[in-house]
């Protein structure tokens, strides 16, 4: 039963706690990709991130004129740093480990608020995030997997005409693809035939 003290209480504001600078900034970020991670991009509302964060509305404003800029700035502070690139001596294991670590990247808080906006995001919407995504996600990515062939055809197992820059691109994509039309969370026997399948394959075969 909702009495009359608990609908008061209720409709009581956040109350805002004295941070100032770059420390209600760093809260306000971490509210935003909590906010996207649990209810997504559609659900997300500049109210809730504010409750979220215990400030107010007018802090978010003051610093991010919309919903958009807010969200590529709490994503652009989110990104993991690109990390190295496996060398366990075939490129075989050292795809499958970078594989790994990418899906795992794709599961985090930051990983799941970035899938909320590229699956939820009308064409438009997305676009103003294309370079958040290419420079946090597929440039580094795209960049360990050249490192990765590229030690492969220096060992004599990898054909030098399989560096080229379309072949980076090919994980990254099927699993871009296949976790956002598929629902797939790429378990370790996926990544194995991911590798085994069509990376391997592609970058050991002679060419025709």
């Amino acid at each position: 039963m909702v009495t009359s003290r608990s609908a008061a209480a209720a409709r009581q504001p956040v109350v805002s706690l004295r941070r100032r600078g770059s420390v209600l900034e760093r809260a306000i970020l971490e509210a935003a990709l909590e906010a996207l991670s649990t209810v997504g991009w559609n659900g997300l509302t500049m109210e809730g991130v504010a409750a979220g964060a215990q400030t107010g509305k007018a802090a978010i404003y003051r610093r991010w004129s919309s919903k958009e800029e807010l969200v590529a700035e709490a994503l652009r502070s989110a990104m993991p740093a690109p990390g190295v690139a496996p060398d366990s001596g075939n490129i075989r294991d050292d795809l499958y480990q970078l594989c790994r670590g990418m899906r795992d990247a794709m599961l985090s808080t930051s990983g799941s608020a970035l899938r909320s906006v590229i699956h939820e995001c009308d064409a438009g919407t997305a676009e103003r995030f294309q370079s958040v995504i290419l420079d946090g996600v597929i440039r580094p990515s795209t960049d360990l997997i050249r490192e990765v062939v590229s030690r492969g055809v220096e060992r004599g197992e990898v054909r030098p005409g399989a560096m080229r820059e379309l072949a980076f691109d090919v994980i990254p994509a099927m699993m871009m693809y296949r976790t956002k039309v598929c629902g797939s969370e790429w378990d370790d026997a996926e990544i194995a035939a991911l590798i085994d399948q069509v990376a391997v394959p592609f970058f050991r075969s002679e060419p025709h």
